[in-house]
């Protein structure tokens, strides 16, 4: 047996409806809210990328230089960690190192005659200089170099990085 459908009650057109709950406007004020986030992220974006692109390069150069320094050392590590501490494979990272110590005092420039300042980046080239006068040939060598090298960088940054 099956049960019986319930009748639909025919609708009368000339009855009123009864009346409906105004909107809340909260959906319209969140939607406003997020479009004006979106808009003011957008606004921020760009108004930082066009400050950062009035930089000349010599705002860039200290950076790019520190950033070149870190870079070689740490592919010194990484030689010394692979236990790969030939002469041929550390020379190039330590020869890129002295030139870029030459960058030091041209990249701060604020720093040139500040005596502390020239004297840590002559002990920075001459630790470069002893080294590539006789290369490390073995990873006790390049562990040694390692930290002389370590040592001058965090003595300047000591001094003058804060």
């Amino acid at each position: 047996m099956s049960t019986p459908k319930p009748q639909a009650t025919p609708v009368d057109p000339n009855k009123p409806r009864p009346p409906r709950k105004a909107p809340s406007a909260a959906g319209r004020y969140l939607f406003l809210f997020l479009l004006g986030l979106v808009i003011g992220i957008v606004a921020v974006v760009m108004l930082l990328r066009s400050l950062e692109s009035r930089k000349t390069w010599q705002d860039h150069y200290p950076h790019a230089a520190m950033q070149l320094m870190s870079a070689h050392t740490a592919q010194l590590y990484q030689k010394l960690e692979a236990n790969r501490c030939a002469a041929t494979d550390v020379l190039p990272h330590l020869q890129a190192l002295r030139t870029l110590g030459n960058d030091l005092d041209p990249a701060f420039p604020d720093l040139r005659d500040n005596s502390r300042f020239s004297g840590h980046t002559g002990s920075f080239r001459g630790t470069l200089d002893k080294a590539l006068a006789s290369p490390p040939m073995n990873c006790a060598g390049l562990k040694s170099t390692l930290d002389d090298i370590g040592r001058d960088c965090k003595a300047c940054h000591t001094d003058f990085r804060g």
